[in-house]
């Protein structure tokens, strides 16, 4: 019995951490200015094609 709760300890610490960790790491300042620029390019609109759409 002592076993399984053991065990049930470990998982729900195992959970809180990966939670914890995840919760407070946070992104580097590089990793933000780089996704902005990223989204920066996808709001762009496209060129026109000089070619008809095929179908």
């Amino acid at each position: 019995m002592w076993i399984l709760l053991l065990e049930a300890g470990v998982a729900l610490f195992l959970l809180v951490f990966i939670v914890w960790w995840t919760m407070f790491a946070g992104r580097k300042p590089e990793q933000q200015q780089e996704q902005e620029r990223e989204q920066q390019r996808q709001a762009r609109p496209l060129p026109p094609r000089d070619e008809p759409p095929r179908s």
